[in-house]
C-alpha cells in the first residue's frame, strides 16, 4: 500500500482498495500488471522532435502524413496532447515543454524544452505556433515568454481562448474567467 500511495491521486484508502483487489485476483493478473509497468519503463520514451511520450521515435504525430506541418501547438506536459487530440479538430504538430516557467520553484527557461521549439520554427515551414499553456500565472508567463521569443522568427504566435466552460453557469465564473471569455469572443 505504501508503494501505491506514491502514485498521483492515490491516497491511503485508494491504495488499500487496489492492494486488496490485486490480492483477490488471480496471480496471472498481477503478473500481467507487473509486465505492463515494466514494458512502459523499457519501451516508452520521449519523442526526439516534440518531447511527447512515444514507443516509436519520432512519434506518430511528428510522422503522421496527414498532420499540418505548418502549425505547432505548444503544451506543458505530454498528457495535454491527449486533451487537444480528444477534440478531433486539431491536425497540426505538437511541442511539449515539460513544465512551465516558475521562478519561485526554481524553474527557468533552461529547464524547459524551449530550444527545440525555436530550432523547429527557425528551420522554416512553420506559419503558426499555438500557445496552449494553462491559464495559471505560470502558464501565462510561459506563453508571454514564448511569444516574445517567437515574434522575431516571423511566425504567428496565438493563444488558446479561455473562458466559461460548457455546461457551467455564469454566476459561478470568477472575474478573470469572465474577462477571458469576453476577450476570446467570436462572431456567430
Amino acid at each position: 500500500m505504501e508503494q501505491l500511495q506514491k502514485l498521483p491521486g492515490i491516497g491511503a484508502k485508494g491504495a488499500q482498495r487496489i492492494a486488496f483487489h490485486v490480492l483477490k485476483n488471480p496471480r496471472d493478473d498481477a503478473e500481467q500488471l507487473c509486465g505492463a509497468i515494466r514494458d512502459v519503463k523499457e519501451r516508452v520514451t520521449y519523442c526526439s522532435t516534440c518531447n511527447n511520450i512515444t514507443d516509436a521515435d519520432p512519434c506518430v504525430f511528428c510522422t503522421g502524413p496527414t498532420r499540418d506541418q505548418r502549425v505547432i501547438c505548444v503544451v506543458e506536459e505530454p498528457q495535454n496532447v491527449m486533451v487537444v487530440e480528444k477534440t478531433r479538430e486539431y491536425r497540426g504538430l505538437y511541442h511539449v515543454l515539460m513544465g512551465t516557467l516558475s521562478p519561485l520553484q526554481g524553474v527557468g527557461p533552461d529547464d524547459l524544452k524551449v530550444r527545440g521549439l525555436l530550432e523547429r520554427v527557425g528551420a522554416g515551414g512553420v506559419d503558426e505556433v499555438i500557445l496552449a499553456t494553462s491559464p495559471t500565472v505560470e502558464g501565462e508567463a510561459t506563453a508571454l515568454y514564448l511569444a516574445r521569443l517567437l515574434r522575431p522568427l516571423g511566425v504567428r504566435a496565438s493563444r488558446i481562448a479561455m473562458g466559461v466552460p460548457v455546461g457551467s453557469d455564469l454566476e459561478y465564473a470568477d472575474e478573470v474567467t469572465m474577462t477571458r471569455a469576453m476577450e476570446g469572443r467570436r462572431d456567430i
